[in-house]
């Protein structure tokens, strides 16, 4: 709690400071200027990286892989994003380091290098199918049918009374 409280007071002390001294050098005028170029000029670079991200991500869904690096990357992109409409020049910089990506790519390394990707454990295996563990041998089969379907009675929707299974 206490570095997200320490994040909520140094950033805008930072934020603040850069935009009086930047506003003392260039004036006023240039200083907002430059606030609104720096987010427009991320809004297009966000919209370019977040469709290529998506692309990939879709690639690699296509070909049974998990697109583990362009979901981190979409995280990455949405906080880059989230930065640069957040005005200063700090926040901006932050925002870029998202969206550059030889930037995005050297922080995501360092990042994944240490996250270990876990895959649902299936019957055939790890990675074969849904909410399975290794052990869960107990495998209930069997055939389900209505009688209402058999007789032509009416019953009301959502009654088990006619529901049997064999």
């Amino acid at each position: 709690m206490r570095p997200l409280l320490l994040l909520f007071i140094v950033v805008p002390i930072i934020e603040m400071w850069l935009l009086i001294t930047v506003g003392r050098e260039i004036g006023a005028l240039p200083t907002i200027g430059l606030v609104l170029l720096t987010a427009v000029v991320g809004l297009a670079m966000l919209r370019r990286q977040g469709l290529s991200t998506v692309m990939r991500a879709q690639q690699k869904m296509q070909a049974g892989e998990l697109p583990a690096r362009e979901m981190a990357e979409g995280i990455f992109l949405a906080v880059g994003g989230a930065l640069l409409l957040t005005p200063g020049f700090f926040t901006d910089a932050l925002g870029f380091a998202c969206l550059v990506p030889g930037l995005r790519q050297l922080l995501l390394g360092r990042i994944l290098n240490r996250v270990i990707v876990v895959r649902p454990y299936g019957p055939q295996g790890p990675g074969a199918g849904p909410f399975r563990r290794p052990g869960d041998d107990d495998i209930i089969e069997g055939d389900y049918s209505r009688d209402d379907a058999r007789n032509g009675s009416h019953r009301k929707p959502g009654s088990r009374d006619h529901d049997r299974i064999e």
